[in-house]
């Protein structure tokens, strides 16, 4: 019998140790806040024709059922009421609070280590939504979702590099007085994760207690206010084109407060907004101009995102369809509106109709995802997690949504084309003489990290090394993943002291 041959050393181990090792952030090959915007489905001129389209709604159409403070504020600023009760803007109005509107926003994180900065075409992905059911993907079913489910949400997003800020995924179903599930919201979410946080208010008297919780987290007011590391989500639209009354009131409070708004229009197309992309656009344009001009009304240069978010409608049986090729559309075209305007802007995408995080879901979540961020939304919101048309969150499918949004940023960040990576003389070196092939070279190794990205649940193992490995299955290795984040705790716990006081003040749902 023949000896065996000895294993070449050199190249395949060296790049095994490289990659072994562990990368600077500054080395990665992705990160948060990259510059996308490659992707325009409008024109200059299409764009320019949903600007007008937009300010003619505000001016002769309007909005209606501000509440009476809105109202006030609206009108001293310039808009006026009608005999209808309706609030209009005229066009020289909306332009004169777009000098005014802040066009660089930071999100502050809590341990300022995540900090996201919202201006031209940077890119973050995230979480949204407000769920009703967790998704149980070894139970094949749905279950209402409660607040350690929301708590635990928020520890897994932690320790996700590519999902870059949490909002509010689901409702805390087993708590049923909706001041103590908005307050246990930010508790939850608090002591999952020091990333920045979204979160909604029910009721406009549920506020005061809100701010009281997060000053005292952020050790005094004057704290928060500087570095604000939790902003209000706020619906104060009910498409078509009314105020949502509560809501403004609860945006009024949030911002006296001292906490970033998202403004967020979310109509349905073809049943709360046109059925037609460019419509519904126009009207979520249109909704968020008049919200724009309420918040800078209120406080000039106060920090608001943009937030048109229209969804899709399958027109044969009324159900949404988030995972569609039309939902990727509405996006990418929003966020060229936010691009014309100059404005910080957020829209959905990632989010799927599939119930269960299987090949559906790939293809939904990564469709939208891609062209969300090759069209430079700067917050992707429901980027990972989302299912069942909204209804559904799951936690094993954050951890895949990880990957498919690392895939997604690699996407946004496009090829460099410079001396070095034209490779003219590495082609000569290799081919003249060399080895005639790449593999193993100094620039190849040296680049592993800088020009590629790697799944962290993914498998690219053959059919020989996947069947030797026991044929590993993907919801299995997402499971175990999960098991293991969770397992470990939360990194981002209270302060024994702070969390008896928080717990002294508000009954707070989740153990110690």
């Amino acid at each position: 019998m023949s000896e065996p041959k000895a294993r070449r050393s050199g190249g395949r181990s060296a790049r095994q140790a490289l990659r072994a090792a562990p990368v600077a952030e500054a080395d990665r090959s992705i990160h948060a806040g990259m510059e996308g915007g490659t992707y325009k489905p409008l024109s200059d001129t299409q764009v320019q024709q949903i600007h007008t389209a937009a300010l003619d709604a505000l001016e002769n159409i309007g909005l209606a059922d501000a509440p009476p403070s809105g109202v006030k504020i609206l009108t001293d600023a310039g808009a006026i009421q009608g005999d209808d009760g309706r609030i209009r803007f005229p066009r020289a109005l909306v332009e004169d609070m777009l000098t005014k509107a802040n066009k660089d926003i930071t999100l502050y994180s809590r341990d300022g280590k995540n900090n996201l900065h919202l201006n031209g075409k940077r890119v973050h992905y995230g979480t949204a939504g407000a769920a009703v059911h967790l998704v149980d993907v070894m139970g094949n079913e749905y279950r209402e979702c409660g607040v350690q489910d929301l708590h635990d949400a928020a520890r897994i997003v932690d320790r996700l590099d590519n999902i870059h800020f949490l909002q509010r995924p689901m409702v805390c179903r087993d708590i049923a007085d909706n001041r103590e599930m908005d307050l246990n919201t930010i508790y939850a979410t608090a002591s999952g994760t020091t990333k920045h946080i979204g979160t909604s208010f029910t009721e406009p008297d549920f506020v005061p207690d809100a701010l009281e919780m997060l000053y005292e987290i952020s050790g005094g007011e004057a704290n928060f206010r500087a570095n604000p590391w939790m902003s209000n989500s706020n619906c104060f639209v009910v498409p078509p084109m009314k105020f949502a009354t509560e809501s403004c009131e609860v945006m009024e409070a949030c911002i006296r407060g001292g906490m970033p708004v998202l403004l967020l229009s979310a109509g349905m197309a073809g049943a709360t907004a046109p059925s037609t992309i460019a419509g519904a656009i126009v009207q979520a344009t249109a909704e968020c101009l008049g919200g724009m001009v309420y918040v800078n009304a209120i406080a000039p240069g106060h920090p608001a995102i943009f937030g048109t978010w229209p969804f899709g409608l399958d027109l044969r049986t009324g159900a949404m369809s988030i995972g569609s090729g039309e939902q990727a559309l509405l996006t990418a075209g929003c966020a060229q509106m936010h691009h014309f305007y100059g404005l910080p802007g957020g829209a959905a995408a990632g989010a799927s109709d599939s119930k269960m995080p299987d090949m559906q879901a790939g293809w939904e979540q990564m469709c939208s995802n891609v062209m969300a961020g090759l069209s430079g939304v700067n917050m992707v919101y429901e980027a990972a997690g989302m299912h069942a048309s909204l209804l559904g969150f799951c936690h094993e499918s954050l951890v895949l949504g990880d990957d498919i949004i690392g895939q997604a940023l690699r996407c946004v960040r496009g090829i460099e084309v410079n001396d070095e990576t034209l490779a003219l003389e590495q082609i000569e070196q290799v081919c003249v003489g060399g080895p005639g092939h790449y593999l193993g070279t100094g620039e190849t190794l040296s680049r592993m990290e800088a020009d590629y990205v790697y799944p962290n649940m993914g498998d690219r193992t053959s059919p020989k090394e996947w069947a030797e490995l026991g044929k590993p299955d993907l919801l299995e290795k997402a499971v175990a993943k999960k098991e293991e984040i969770l397992a470990a705790g939360s990194q981002c716990k209270f302060d024994p002291a702070l969390d008896a006081s928080l717990r002294e003040k508000f009954t707070i749902h989740l153990p110690k």
